[in-house]
């Protein structure tokens, strides 16, 4: 089966949506050319988080001076002096791999990288099935403090209203049924 790989599949939510449990799905299927955009951000690592492999993580001046040197593709301060980022030698390492980039990436991420590559790319947003479903799981990660939850909640009412800007809505109220979805609108996109 042949597969275009010079192509973008950006996966898109609010926190607590299940689009790193998607794409992590889809990164394990050996059928399919993917890989993985490594972000950069200045938040501190997560216990099973590794530099590198998970994000580049950078302090707050290292970031910003790549900023000024214009090393991003695009880039975002989410939360004052908390930046997400994709490195354009991102992009062309996975491309000269032969294999379609995945992005799991916040959503003004999305809309800007689409913005950018609107042919090459599909921008994929995942619904979950309410703010209260999305709460309960940013509640069960046990990874933020409270004031971090709440954030992320009014952040997630602001970006479910973003949902239209993106090719196609996949609803996460099924697990099983969304990665089949995902596996599906990935595989039909990569033939195209």
């Amino acid at each position: 089966m042949s597969f275009n790989t010079e192509k973008l599949i950006i996966f898109s939510a609010p926190s607590g949506s299940g689009k790193s449990t998607i794409v992590n799905h889809l990164l394990s299927k050996t059928d399919l050319p993917l890989a993985f955009s490594i972000s950069a951000t200045t938040r501190s690592p997560r216990d099973h988080e590794k530099d590198g492999i998970h994000y580049y993580f950078l302090n707050s001046t290292n970031f910003k001076e790549d900023i000024a040197a214009e090393k991003f593709i695009e880039y975002e301060e989410v939360y004052p002096d908390l930046f997400y980022g994709t490195y354009k030698s991102e992009i062309k390492r996975i491309w000269d791999s032969k294999q379609a980039v995945v992005f799991d990436i916040d959503v003004a991420g999305g809309i800007a990288l689409k913005s950018k590559f609107p042919k090459e790319s599909l921008s994929v947003f995942i619904q979950p099935p309410s703010v209260e479903e999305l709460e309960r799981r940013l509640r069960m990660r046990n990874t933020d403090q409270e004031e971090i939850i709440q954030m992320r909640v009014a952040k997630a009412k602001e970006e479910l209203l973003t949902a239209s800007r993106f090719d196609v809505i996949l609803k996460n109220d099924d697990l099983p049924t969304a990665l089949k979805e995902a596996e599906d609108l990935v595989s039909q996109f990569l033939k195209a």
